[in-house]
């Protein structure tokens, strides 16, 4: 698997640092080496005193179709196996607090923060912009159609199952680490009901979570306020919950 790692400045070796881990959209995308990634700057949390991880898993870009192809009717479980065990690598060889690793993204990334908290504990805080929680009810939501199909083979119709499976609040109970989440009002892509979903499930288990939906953004926010205003906020939910 590949991942880049960006470092924290004054990186001194002796001491030990928290990481974050950014997983890019897609699923079917890429990341090439960068100072930024989508919608997150990961320049921010270097600035801040930490490692930035960010790994391309399984369906991602860059190394053959049958690459891409390999988390078809498994979002979330191969994708999420191929980032941990980078996770484990990263922590392995370089000064990484493992107790103080947080997960975010944007789009699939953040759905896939999403359905990284109900399937381990390691992640101590996670942030989720424009994330789907429920890809059934997602399928009659979303307004760039029938994309999914090409994922699942058919359609949730013909097999509920298989979008069942692969979606985060199919687990939602076995949540525990605080999730931030934002989205756009305006989002068609990622739209807003699936975000709330998610919070009000989490809200009534009792887990620490947080939703803000910014008026008149898509997808992609372009508000410059509001992009200062996500990262902001995602830095002090992290700040407050990977214990500084």
């Amino acid at each position: 698997m590949q991942g880049w790692l960006l470092f924290p400045d004054n990186y001194d070796s002796t001491k030990h640092y928290p990481m974050m881990v950014c997983v890019h959209g897609g699923p079917a995308w890429v990341i090439t080496p960068t100072w930024s990634a989508p919608d997150f700057s990961a320049t921010v949390y270097t600035q801040l005193g930490y490692f930035v991880f960010i790994p391309n898993p399984r369906g991602s870009h860059g190394q053959g179709q049958a690459f891409v192809l390999a988390n078809r009717r498994d979002w979330g479980f191969g994708d999420l196996r191929d980032i941990n065990s980078g996770v484990d690598e990263v922590v392995k060889k370089f000064p990484i607090d493992n107790n103080r690793v947080g997960i975010l993204g944007w789009s699939y990334g953040g759905s896939l923060a999403m359905f990284a908290i109900t399937q381990t504990n390691r992640y101590r805080a996670a942030v989720a912009g424009a994330g789907a929680c429920d890809w059934l009810s997602y399928y009659g939501q979303n307004s760039i159609d029938k994309w999914m199909r090409s994922y699942f083979g058919a359609s949730p119709y013909d097999d509920p199952a298989a979008y069942t499976k692969v979606s985060p609040i199919t687990y939602v109970k076995k949540a525990k680490t605080p999730i931030l989440m934002v989205v756009g009002e305006r989002d068609g892509e990622a739209p807003p009901p699936q975000s709330l979903q998610f919070w009000h499930a989490l809200k009534e288990l009792g887990v620490p979570t947080e939703l803000f939906i910014y008026a008149d953004e898509g997808h992609s926010f372009e508000k410059f306020e509001n992009i200062v205003d996500v990262s902001a906020r995602a830095v002090e939910w992290f700040d407050r919950y990977m214990n500084f």
